[in-house]
């Protein structure tokens, strides 16, 4: 037997299963989408008022396992701190979205940004080393990714990654991209 409607895998928002819809839309290099899903499935977002908050009504800072849509619980998060999703949420904002991928003493930045993200900041200790790391549009810029093979040597560095930046004209393929993303939207309103 399984979940009845609105529930757990039956739910309005299964998590685990959302998050590699971000994942996938990452990978195909659709950082608007793949953040668009991730804003929706955070739990802060579902927190922003004392009205949602009282709906909602799990921790604003735990990634939920899911949100139901059955009658009367509409928007209600369910088992909390029993999912693996906030860690599967934490790597698709970190390793897809903003590009940070460490390996083997090497840093890979490749970041899928949305198009209205001018640029980011971060700083990443490794082990007495500092990197203070930029990443910027910049007409021009090839979109590669930019790979550092990190030292230990105590000091602190910057490093600059450029993108490319946007053209605000839609393809073709952005517009099905759009009406897919409406699709989902509305009934994502629906079940909330």
């Amino acid at each position: 037997m399984g979940y009845p409607p609105g529930l757990r895998e039956n739910c309005g928002q299964y998590t685990h299963g959302s998050l590699w819809m971000a994942l996938a839309w990452a990978r195909m290099r659709e950082g608007r989408l793949a953040v668009h899903l991730l804003q929706l499935m955070n739990p802060v977002e579902h927190s922003r008022s004392p009205e949602s908050a009282a709906r909602y009504r799990g921790e604003p800072y735990v990634a939920t396992a899911d949100v139901y849509a059955a009658e009367g619980r509409v928007g209600q998060s369910g088992w909390t701190w029993y999912t693996g999703s906030s860690g599967w949420m934490y790597r698709i904002w970190i390793e897809e979205v903003l590009g940070f991928k460490l390996r083997a003493g090497e840093l890979t930045i490749d970041p899928v940004l949305p198009d209205d993200w001018p640029c980011f900041e971060m700083t990443y200790r490794y082990r007495s080393t500092v990197y203070e790391i930029s990443v910027a549009r910049r007409e021009g810029a090839t979109p590669s990714p930019s790979t550092i093979q990190l030292v230990d040597d105590g000091g602190k560095h910057q490093i600059a990654v450029w993108r490319p930046v946007v053209s605000r004209n839609k393809a073709p393929a952005e517009s099905a991209l759009d009406a897919a993303l409406e699709l989902f939207r509305r009934n994502f309103r629906r079940s909330a």
